[in-house]
């Protein structure tokens, strides 16, 4: 008996061999299209268990004018999952701003003030804070209501809505945050849109993104500079996806670095970094209390 197992598994190993041959050539067949029409659905997908997810963002944003600092925070905000995408609730709060040569910190934000009497002198003395108003919104645009992963929505043409406007390119197979990828490039089917051209490492096994990294696919033009005075050299980032325990998959990383030139005389460079993490998955059902339509959520 032992002879015959040992001969029937040297007479099985060749077509063992052939047969992982054949699934090997056939996933290397798939283009880039396939790809990412598998990434599309998963994505489409994972947006939707996303939404069953509390966790906090940590995030750094610096403005800088050459090698000056005019101003940073770093925050850590919990991000709620709401019906139609997140809700976020800023948790703590680190700030610096250069005002007349000299820091000041800040642990909170301060109160809008509209009043249009304001005396100028006092209006002046708040130089900074225009440093600490676009901190605060690069900040804030990071992410939106619409969003259940953290980041912005469409930010990058990985969804199957987005997708249809993006032409894609396969580079080839390799190893990615210890992952097995299919290396991809994009940039817009039109050549005349101002979309996000870049790379994507694709994990071969669950078809999510490894690895996202964009640019502008091409320059404002030079007449639109100079009419609007502004440009914003550099623009494009990096986003690291990772999956939970369920194998739900989230943006953990997000970074970008770009100049931002507005009316000639303004001149900054911008860095933001992000991260997603204490993610906590919830469960929550409903039922009736009382006299109808009275009811209330129990998480489980």
């Amino acid at each position: 008996m032992r002879h015959l197992v040992a001969a029937l598994t040297v007479a099985f190993l060749p077509l063992q061999a052939l047969t992982q041959q054949s699934m090997t050539r056939g996933e290397a067949s798939l283009t880039a299209e396939a790809i990412m029409a598998r990434v599309a659905a998963n994505q489409d997908s994972s947006e939707a268990e996303r939404s069953h997810y509390i966790y906090v963002q940590h995030a750094h944003v610096v403005s800088r004018k050459g090698k000056t600092v005019m101003c940073e925070e770093t925050t850590d905000s919990r991000v709620t999952p709401s019906v139609s995408g997140s809700e976020q609730k800023l948790l703590t709060l680190n700030g610096r701003l250069l005002r007349k040569h000299q820091y000041i910190t800040y642990t909170t934000l301060p109160a809008k003030n509209n009043d249009a009497t304001e005396p100028k002198s006092e209006k002046e003395d708040f130089g900074g804070e225009f440093d600490r108003e676009l901190v605060e919104s690069m900040r804030k645009d990071l992410t939106d209501s619409k969003s259940k992963d953290g980041l912005g929505k469409g930010l990058f043409p990985l969804t199957s809505e987005i997708q249809q406007h993006y032409q894609f390119r396969l580079l080839g197979r390799e190893q990615k945050n210890g992952r097995d990828v299919y290396h991809l490039d994009f940039r817009p089917k039109d050549k005349g849109d101002y979309g996000w051209k870049g790379d994507a490492y694709i994990d071969a096994v669950a078809y999510q993104p490894v690895l996202v990294r964009t640019g502008m696919s091409r320059k404002i033009p030079f007449a639109v500079r100079t009419l609007l005075g502004t440009s914003l050299p550099g623009l494009g980032f990096a986003v690291v996806y990772a999956p939970q325990r369920d194998g739900v998959w989230f943006p953990v990383n997000f970074g970008t670095e770009f100049k931002l030139h507005v009316l000639f005389f303004l001149n900054r460079e911008i860095v933001i970094n992000a991260e997603n993490r204490d993610f906590v998955k919830t469960h929550v059902s409903s039922r009736i209390l009382g006299g109808a339509g009275t009811s209330e959520d129990i998480p489980q």
